[in-house]
């Protein structure tokens, strides 16, 4: 049988998986320490009692946890569906056409996650170094 170049990339899908988890849940986890501690520098700082300050502990628990890949089908359907109410009360209200409400980020972090929870964590996660240890 001979491999063709498509299923020599196909054989790499796990780790592009994990490589797709962590990269966004790495951009991710700044949105809340952005929220949480002003870093990156930012004159936005919610208090932590109002839907931006639980928001903003959302994407830094949930994005922490998502790069190592620690409970990562239900910390991903969480913060899935934190994104679609996030966009729904927060950008739709203003324009519904993402690129000019801004919450064209929203959307894309809601699916990206929603496949997370459906495909799993990856090749590299703590949730199969659990499960196989």
């Amino acid at each position: 049988m001979t491999t063709t170049p498509q299923s020599g990339l196909a054989a790499r899908a796990p780790e592009m998986l994990s490589v797709l988890r962590i990269v966004s849940a790495l951009i991710f986890t700044l949105h809340g320490s952005q929220k949480l501690f002003a870093f990156p520098p930012t004159d936005q700082q919610p208090p932590l009692a109002s839907l931006m300050g639980v928001g903003g502990l959302l994407e830094l628990v949930g994005g922490l946890l998502l790069l190592v890949g620690l409970f990562t089908r239900p910390v991903a359907f969480v913060l899935s569906g934190m994104m679609a109410v996030a966009y729904w009360m927060f950008h739709a209200p203003g324009n519904l056409f993402p690129t000019l409400n801004g919450g064209d980020a929203a959307i894309l972090y809601c699916f990206v996650f929603l496949y997370i929870f459906v495909a799993g964590p990856g090749r590299w996660s703590l949730d199969g170094l659990l499960r196989r240890g």
